[in-house]
Parts: structure tokens; sequence; C-alpha cells
């Protein structure tokens, strides 16, 4: 009993993290069906398994149970961006507030170290350049975590790992749409630097700037691809 009970676990979790990461990447397009039997056929495991991944990624708010009709890819829209992005803002800087006050030593050189590494890699030309821009993805992601790395609570932790995964599927429909100037690394640098210098204040008004420039940015890319299909 106690191999297939790991058994199934594993399936699930091999189903759960491959339909994410298709779901995050947007190689499952927003508000797109899934079907139960086409997953249970790509990935040779039992309906069960397929349907408690599903679950969890409803759990997570990235795909919708629809009553008695599966599953579907959660849908994505201009509004819930912003309010995503707010409450983001809103819990990213408690994060970080708690993050700046207790950081030692050891959180300052982990945050040196991500910027360092972060600074290295530049998000440009996904086309081309896949392997690039996941490596980008990669080390943004464990930037921001160093930065909030200190927080000390593993509740804000979790909350912010499920915003962030949203906040980059919605960035990933936006690699393609052109953009003006806009100086990235200079943005982390700052935040970087703000950590260091522990000043709060200034940690809000940059993490606040940030995000939401990310967003305008996706917004101009969603209204363009609204366009486009009109």
């Amino acid at each position: 009993m106690a191999t297939t009970s790991t058994t199934a676990k594993s399936q699930t979790l091999m189903v759960f993290e491959a339909v994410r990461g298709d779901i995050l990447d947007v190689r499952m397009e927003p508000g797109s069906r899934l079907h139960v039997g086409s997953l249970v056929e790509r990935f040779g495991v039992s309906q069960s398994a397929v349907r408690e991944a599903l679950s969890r990624l409803v759990a997570d708010g990235l795909a919708l149970a629809l009553n008695q009709k599966g599953f579907r890819v959660a849908p994505v829209s201009i509004d819930d961006l912003h309010d995503l992005t707010e409450a983001r803002i809103e819990m990213e800087v408690v994060a970080l507030r708690r993050s700046l006050e207790k950081g030692d030593a050891a959180w300052e050189a982990r945050v040196l170290a991500a910027y360092h590494e972060l600074s290295r890699s530049t998000p440009v030309a996904v086309e081309k350049l896949h392997g690039t821009m996941l490596l980008w993805g990669v080390l943004h992601r464990r930037f921001h975590n160093a930065l909030a790395s200190a927080a000390g609570s593993d509740w804000l932790e979790r909350f912010r790992e499920v915003m962030f995964d949203q906040s980059e599927r919605y960035r990933k429909l936006s690699v393609s749409h052109p953009t003006g100037p806009r100086d990235v690394d200079a943005e982390h640098r700052a935040l970087m630097q703000a950590a260091l210098e522990r000043d709060v204040d200034r940690m809000h008004q940059l993490v606040a700037a940030h995000f939401r420039a990310t967003a305008e940015i996706v917004t101009e890319a969603m209204q363009s691809r609204a366009s486009a299909v009109k």
C-alpha cells in the first residue's frame, strides 16, 4: 500500500509541475481547456493523479474547476493584473520591512550574490534566446527572494511565492511586446542598495515603482493582443 501511495503522489507531482510550468510560461493559453484524458495520455498516469494535480493548480489560482465540466487554465484580465500588482506590493513591503530589520551579515551576502548573478544576465530576445530568458527568470526570482529572505515567516513566503508565480505568468505575456527604454538593472541595483542601507521607506517606493512599471508594460501588451484579435 505504501508503494502504491508513493507512486500516486509522484505521478501527481510530475503532472502538477509540468502543467504548472506550461501555464506559467504561457505554453497553455489563459482560458484554454485542460482535458483530463489528454493529460492522462500525455503523461501515462491515472485519471486520479491528473485530477489531483489540477485540483492543486486550482488551489494556487492557476486553474479553474468547472462544475462537472472539467478544468480550465485561469483567465487573465487587466483588472486582475492591477489588483494582483497592488496586493503584491502590500505583501512584499511587509516581508521586506521584516527582512531589513532582521537581516544579518549572511543575509547581506545573499542579497549581494543574488544581485551580482542577476546583473550578469539579461531578459533579451526571448524568441532567439530561450535559455537566457529562462536563466534570467530564475535569477530574477532568486534576487527578490533574497531581499525578503530574512523576514522569518513561512506564511509570508508562501503567499509571496503564489503572487510571484501569478505575476510571472502576466509578465511572460509581454516578453515579445516592444517597450520603451527601461533600465531594469538600475531598478534592481537601487533595491539592493536600499536593502543594504536598511532604508524601509525607500524600499517601499522602489518596489512599488518596480512592480507597477512591469504591470504597465503587460497592460500595453494585453491591449495590443486584444486589438490584434479583433
